[in-house]
Formats: C-alpha cells, sequence, structure tokens
C-alpha cells in the first residue's frame, strides 16, 4: 500500500483508465455487452460503482491524476476520497465532482457502495452546444469552490434518470444526431448540477491555504485575460508576486507549470472556434491575438498533435 500511495499514475484517456482499472470482459453499458470507446471526436463513459468497486485492489489506495473530468452520483454507501489536499466522506445522496488534471485518491468506500461514474474529457464537451458555458465556469470544478453537492430524494432521482438516458443514447448511437443527444444529456446532468449547488452555495468562504488563494486567483486571471495576456510574467504583474515565485507556487499546488494553464486555456478556445465557427484559421488566429497564422498553427499542433484544420475535420459538426 505505501508503494502504492507514492506512484501516481498519470491518466490521459478513457482506453487507459479501461486497461489500468477494468478488466477485459468488464462492461461499462447495461443495454449492451460491448466496451465502447472510440478513438477521435473526444471521449466519454459512464460506470457503476457497484462494479468499480470489485476492484478494490486497483482502486483503494491508487494516487491518480487523469486527463478528464469525472462527476460521481452515490445512491447508496459511501466514499472516502482525497481530492488535491483534502480529504472527504461522500455520503448517499452527494454528487461530487473532479477536474481534469487533479490529483485524487479512494482511501476508502463501503460493500454495499452504489452509484454512477461519468468520465468525459473537454474535447467531448465541446461538441456538445455552440455558445455554451465553459467547463471551468462550473463552480464545482473550480479550485475554490467545494468539490460536492448534496441531494434530496427528488433530485437523485432525476440524476439517476438522467445518467440511465445519458448511458442508453450513448449504448444506442448510431447517427450523428444521436450522438448530439448523448452530448446535450451530459450538457443537462451539469446544468442541474450547477443550479442545486448554486441553491445551496454558502456565504462562508471555502477555506484555502495562502499558496491555493493564490493559485485559484491566478486560473480565474487566466479564464478571463488568456486571450490578451499569454505571459506568466503579465498575471505575475497582475498578482503583485514574482513570476519565478508564482510559477513555483503553481507547480507546487496543481503540479503542472503556470505557462500550462495559459496554454490549456487557448487550445480549448481554439477548438470551440474551430468546432462552433466557421471562421478561417487566419481569422481565429487573429481573434485569439496571435501575431501570425503560422505561429499559431505550430503552438495548436505542438499541444494536440494536429494542425487546425485537421482538427476542424475530424471534430466539424456537420
Amino acid at each position: 500500500m505505501i508503494d502504492k500511495e507514492k506512484e501516481i499514475r498519470e491518466i490521459v484517456t478513457i482506453k487507459e483508465f479501461k486497461e489500468h482499472f477494468l478488466v477485459p470482459e468488464d462492461s461499462s453499458c447495461e443495454e449492451c455487452s460491448t466496451l465502447r470507446y472510440k478513438e477521435g471526436a473526444g471521449y466519454m463513459e459512464v460506470l457503476s460503482l457497484a462494479d468499480l468497486r470489485q476492484r478494490d485492489d486497483l482502486f483503494l489506495g491508487s494516487r491518480t491524476r487523469k486527463r478528464f473530468y469525472s462527476m460521481v452520483l452515490i445512491t447508496k454507501g459511501e466514499v472516502t476520497e482525497m481530492i488535491g489536499p483534502r480529504e472527504y466522506q461522500f455520503k448517499e445522496q452527494t454528487m461530487y465532482f473532479i477536474s481534469d488534471n487533479q490529483l485524487h485518491q479512494i482511501k476508502e468506500w463501503t460493500e454495499d457502495l452504489e452509484g454512477i461514474m461519468c468520465l468525459f474529457d473537454s474535447d467531448y464537451f465541446l461538441l456538445c452546444l455552440k455558445h455554451q458555458i465553459k467547463l471551468n465556469s462550473f463552480p464545482f470544478f473550480q479550485m475554490d469552490q467545494p468539490p460536492f453537492v448534496k441531494l434530496n430524494e427528488r433530485e437523485v432521482e432525476m440524476m439517476r434518470h438522467l445518467f440511465w438516458k445519458l448511458n442508453q443514447e450513448q449504448c444506442q448511437k448510431e447517427t450523428f444526431n444521436d450522438d448530439l443527444l448523448v452530448r446535450m444529456f451530459l450538457n443537462i446532468i451539469l446544468i442541474e448540477a450547477e443550479r442545486i449547488y448554486n441553491k445551496q452555495s454558502s456565504s462562508t468562504p471555502f477555506v484555502l491555504t495562502r499558496k491555493e488563494q493564490l493559485v485559484a486567483k491566478y486560473q480565474l486571471l487566466v479564464t478571463q485575460k488568456a486571450i490578451e495576456l499569454k505571459q506568466v510574467s503579465q498575471y505575475a504583474d497582475l498578482l503583485n508576486v514574482h513570476p519565478h515565485y508564482l510559477n513555483d507556487v503553481v507547480k507546487e499546488v496543481s503540479n503542472q507549470p503556470a505557462s500550462y494553464f495559459i496554454h490549456k486555456h487557448l487550445i480549448e478556445e481554439s477548438k470551440s472556434r474551430l468546432i462552433q465557427t466557421n471562421a478561417t484559421v487566419s481569422q481565429i488566429a487573429i481573434d485569439l491575438n496571435f501575431t501570425e497564422e503560422s505561429y499559431f498553427g505550430r503552438f495548436f499542433k505542438k499541444k494536440t498533435g494536429v494542425t487546425p484544420l485537421q482538427y476542424r475535420k475530424q471534430h466539424k459538426q456537420h
């Protein structure tokens, strides 16, 4: 157990998640008997907590940093999980959320655990709807907000039904419109969760260390100004700290350099515009304040592995 707790497993795709945590015959879909992972246009998966609990040897104590988002609905039992530096005990009638790239560790779960886990990446979410809310705007994915919401019985049943519909549509999809329906159900779940979350939001602030407060402020500024400001030093000036100190603190808290969050925001904004608009690559480069289209193209390919036009061709909604 000690060795497992020291190791941090980086999980980039749903396929890697399954290869590590599930056995080949496992099925994540009650509507069919096959695993549905496909390369290409983002990924999303719905899993049963009761099934995952059977893999105690792999899940418990494993420190994981996934490159996708998680939301978990607990309908029975309890889960004790570390998210970032904090330990939480989540009981039944709770939804909790883990942002991408966030270190987490399941410490314990009860034998009667039941519920649903949904995993998805930002590419899949981007394809849902035009002009939609950004993922990092949902409060439960923000560092300075509690990552959970408690539900009443009616809300649990609503969420259970929405997750069932999400999984059913994901399993049975055959056409583009079917896939669009899956993505819309994902949006509905997140929006409903946000609505419940905001109703319950307390005036009591979520207690952060001074370093965590600095990183939260930095991430908020990046969300607001990444198109305008692309250098860590510019954010350090706004926060009245030295650039090296800002980078060190961000690295310590998030395990990523400060530039990672600027680049991540720019890439997600670029993807959104490539998918959801008909603007030329040249126009998108200008709108995102890149000095040259060629520089924008090199930046995009370095971060995604494909050119902007290749990405648009792979993901464009027809």
